[in-house]
């Protein structure tokens, strides 16, 4: 099929937007709401096409000159909005949250994504992919292709140079965290392993300290440790306003009984503990080199206890006990399915459920209304600006 014209409709999950021709629905990637745009197909099944708007015919109000000149048809992967001014990327976001709350769950969002500044220099943790000559750079859209990439606008200005050497390892991660230091992991793609090879931490006046494999990040005057390429929030502000977010929502009170799922290194749970003191804090998290740092971090706070298990089994065996006034969950982009039902029957008095996919929270709180509990706030924040990732912090009680 040659080169087609079509108009553009809404945007959809996933950073594109969605158009029909002849019939069958296109996802179109480089493009706006009611834009009129050549596209090329780049990918075909029977139930849609996947197509790159690669001419402009009618632009819309929001579009604007991309600031990195690999954001674009056949290029780097690793933005979806760069052709997007900062409004039009709060309404973009707000549009798909709103889509699926409606769509998946029958709730009315009448919200708006808040904007977390700045929208460049602002990722902390990249992992690049290595290309067959061993140059670093990101990948191709839907591709294992390798584009060499030099300079990335949206990486934070302190994260170590991968661009000057060659590499033998498959992906090399770069991390830059709020205290200053600077962390290059060769070995990015052993995700889950104590020993992975780590190059040094690199000193601001970038002298490097061998062998030493962690990070400390800190959060409105609190230090954790983190192991590694662990995980972290890598937007600069995403840690605060989260913390923040989670606090409010939770309305945690002394004497609480408060879990925290999901619970990497212990970034909620240090202040949650705080929050509900003399009550008890327990850190569930499945990750075992999360669940080391958590215990370090949180070793300050007697009433913080660690378990280091998988949420959902935790949740099955019995071993977060019968009861909870408070219950946050984090959980990964897949949301936290199977854990719901359990979760509900612990009768918490709030939920705060911290979620990176808007489709996953929208199921989940589809489950949840059906087990007795109502949503009663939901904020939407651009912690990945540039791209199509929201989060949300979406607050439940009983109904």
């Amino acid at each position: 099929m040659s080169d087609a014209v079509v108009t553009v409709g809404p945007v959809a999950h996933g950073g594109h937007c969605v158009a029909r021709l002849d019939g069958q629905v296109v996802f179109v990637r480089h493009a706006l709401p009611g834009e009129v745009v050549e596209i090329r197909v780049t990918e075909r099944s029977k139930r849609f096409l996947r197509a790159d708007a690669v001419q402009v015919l009618e632009p819309s109000p929001d579009r604007v000159t991309p600031p990195c000149p690999l954001a674009g048809p056949g290029l780097c992967g690793g933005c979806d909005f760069q052709h997007v001014s900062e409004e039009g990327q709060l309404t973009l976001l707000t549009d798909v949250v709103r889509e699926q709350l409606q769509r998946l769950a029958g709730l009315d969002w009448d919200g708006r994504v808040e904007a977390v500044g700045p929208l460049l220099d602002w990722r902390t943790r990249v992992v690049w992919s290595v290309a067959e000559n061993g140059m670093a750079g990101l990948r191709r859209h839907r591709s294992h292709d390798v584009i060499p990439v030099e300079s990335c606008p949206i990486a934070h200005p302190d994260i170590p140079d991968v661009s000057r050497q060659l590499w033998d390892e498959p992906r090399v991660e770069t991390i830059a965290s709020s205290t200053g230091q600077r962390l290059l992991v060769t070995d990015a793609s052993i995700e889950d392993d104590l020993e992975a090879q780590v190059d040094g931490v690199v000193a601001s006046d970038g002298t490097v300290r061998a062998g030493t494999g962690t990070l400390v990040e800190e959060v409105r005057g609190r230090r954790f440790s983190v192991s590694g390429s662990g995980f972290w929030q890598v937007h600069p502000a995403a840690a605060t306003t989260l913390v923040e977010a989670v606090l409010a929502g939770a309305d945690v009170r002394p004497d609480d009984r408060v879990l925290d799922l999901y619970a990497g290194a212990g970034l909620f749970s240090a202040f949650l503990a705080e929050a509900c003191a003399p009550g008890e804090l327990v850190s569930v998290e499945g990750n075992r080199r999360a669940s080391a740092d958590a215990r370090g971090n949180l070793a300050e706070l007697p009433n913080a206890s660690i378990v280091h298990a998988p949420v959902e089994r935790a949740l099955r065996r019995g071993l977060l006990g019968a009861r909870a006034d408070v219950v946050v969950l984090d959980p990964p982009r897949t949301g936290a399915k199977e854990a719901v039902p359990a979760i509900a029957a612990l009768e918490p008095r709030r939920i705060v459920y911290v979620a990176c996919d808007p489709a996953a929270l929208a199921r989940d709180l589809a489950t949840f209304a059906t087990l007795g509990y109502r949503l009663e706030s939901l904020r939407g924040f651009a912690l990945f600006p540039m791209t199509h990732h929201v989060e949300c912090v979406a607050v439940l009680a009983r109904a």
